[in-house]
């Protein structure tokens, strides 16, 4: 997942949702999904569009979004569809940067507690007996079975669990956006929202800071959440994000 440094191609689905607006590529995901900033025709907005995939739908995270904003603050879903092949969703913009976005790259100290404390904020918000989805470790299991990955033997047998809470599913640093003020701001990329051990999004979240920051935030990110390194579930985790 990165920011585009090149130029990219605008699908004609995403000029049609445009509806005259000014676009720029910011994101392109693992899958060739791509995220557009719309301005220039009254509020900014943004527009996610890539190919159909096995793992989630955009229709999934619209309705994830839509549960979760009754407590937290997510991207208001404007619009979302699909085709055959490509689907798309349509958010209203929110005054904030991802915790990637070049400001805070390089302020990683800022970002890194943005993300940590953003990720406790939301587990202590989002109600566990309320929320239809689950993200447990069976459920990712079987999900990258019907994509065709083997998941290794040991990794179906996973630590005894700490807490329960609703697992934003993507924690990794760039779905965090941060205000001016350097404060967590909101959570974007839902699409695998549902209920798992917590230590499921820390050891991700923290796994990110080295894609994005560098080594050495790993527990800065553990130690704003508020919470000591639990090595083992880390690692379990993290390998279990890396197999599935």
């Amino acid at each position: 997942m990165t920011i585009p440094t090149d130029d990219v191609v605008v699908p004609d689905r995403v000029r049609l949702l445009a509806r005259g607006a000014d676009l720029e590529c910011v994101w392109r995901n693992d899958y060739g999904g791509l995220t557009f900033r719309a301005t220039g025709q009254g509020d900014p907005f943004f527009i996610k569009w890539g190919p159909r995939n096995l793992e989630f739908t955009l229709s999934d995270e619209a309705e994830r979004m839509q549960w979760a904003s009754q407590w937290i603050t997510v991207p208001t879903v404007l619009e979302s569809g699909g085709d055959e092949t490509h689907e798309w969703m349509v958010t209203a913009a929110l005054d904030g940067l991802s915790a990637v976005d070049p400001r805070w790259v390089a302020e990683p100290a800022v970002a890194v507690r943005a993300v940590g404390e953003a990720l406790r904020a939301m587990h202590d918000a989002l109600p566990v007996a309320d929320c239809p989805w689950d993200w447990s470790v069976s459920s990712r299991i079987e999900n990258a079975e019907r994509r065709g990955i083997v998941v290794p033997d040991h990794l179906r047998t996973a630590p005894e669990i700490d807490l329960l809470v609703v697992s934003h599913g993507d924690a990794c640093c760039p779905n965090t956006l941060v205000g001016d003020d350097g404060r967590w701001l909101a959570h974007v990329d839902l699409a695998l929202l549902g209920v798992a051990d917590r230590w499921a999004d820390i050891a991700v979240a923290a796994m990110s800071t080295e894609w994005n920051y560098g080594p050495g935030w790993e527990d800065a990110l553990i130690e704003a959440y508020g919470v000591e390194p639990d090595r083992e579930r880390l690692a379990y985790y993290r390998e279990l994000w890396n197999a599935a």
